[in-house]
């Protein structure tokens, strides 16, 4: 941890990198808000940073998400609708940029990646250790078993998945569907109550006919309204009343799921 709000926001910038980098290698994806979760547990909050300011966001939370501007300018990261990405120069950043403090220095500097550095690769996967080879025909028969076996599986399955599918009614959705409160900013949104931002999205189930998003919220007490296709044109609120009253969570703390579903408007926190 740094000395002070200023040291540890951007110990917590280079964590976000360092957490995307991660990710491209394991192939793991994370949701903003999960990954800014991540950032603060490597580096906590001091005391000060802790402070609940109102809507129950920590002090630190909010200079963290408006100082994640300065990835995005110097073209590290990238704020997109399925979430934050790490683009080439970010890679090469965590390459170019190892200590804190000259990754710091380089950031607020605008200070270019050295032209010799390479993108990072994944670590290569783990040679099987070398033994007897199998005889050609029984290695062959060894590798259809199991695929004849998957085929017979799936044959017998795929009957079963059609019948679910065609059980749900399929009905006209929005092109977007935002969860827009008082929480836009802790899941990277550049403020909140903001419907038309990437960060605020829900996704899409066609096979259930539903929207979800998913974050890792801190405890509080949250506001909020679905409002469809970027804009507050049209929105709902509790119990899927058209521009109604705001929906209310009381939060422990962790993470929560909020569905949508179109054809009643209301929603479900889980």
């Amino acid at each position: 941890m740094g000395a002070n709000t200023a040291e540890n926001t951007n110990l917590r910038l280079k964590a976000v990198l360092d957490i995307l980098a991660e990710n491209v290698w394991s192939e793991e994806k994370l949701n903003a808000g999960e990954v800014l979760a991540e950032a603060t547990a490597r580096v906590p909050f001091n005391a000060h940073e802790a402070e609940l300011l109102s809507g129950g966001i920590p002090r630190g939370h909010k200079t963290l998400t408006s100082a994640s501007a300065k990835l995005v300018k110097a073209g590290w990261l990238v704020k997109g609708r399925s979430g934050w990405t790490i683009p080439e120069e970010g890679l090469r950043a965590t390459v170019a940029f190892p200590d804190a403090a000259a990754f710091a220095a380089a950031l607020d500097a605008g200070t270019p990646i050295p032209d010799d550095v390479a993108v990072p690769t994944a670590k290569p996967k783990t040679k099987r250790a070398a033994g007897k080879k199998a005889a050609p025909k029984a290695a062959a028969a060894k590798e259809a078993a199991p695929k004849a076996a998957a085929a017979k599986k799936t044959t017998r399955k795929a009957p079963a998945k059609a019948e679910a599918a065609s059980a749900v009614e399929t009905l006209p959705q929005p092109e977007a569907v935002a969860v827009a409160g008082d929480f836009n900013k802790i899941l990277g949104a550049p403020e909140d109550w903001a419907p038309q931002y990437d960060e605020t999205q829900m996704e899409f189930n066609p096979l259930v006919q539903v929207w979800s998003l998913s974050a890792e919220l801190p405890a509080g007490f949250y506001t909020y309204k679905i409002a469809l296709n970027r804009s507050w044109n049209e929105n709902y609120g509790a119990f899927g009343v058209r521009d109604g009253a705001n929906h209310e969570l009381n939060h422990d703390g962790g993470p929560v799921t909020i569905t949508y579903s179109h054809a009643t408007h209301d929603i479900v926190v889980a």
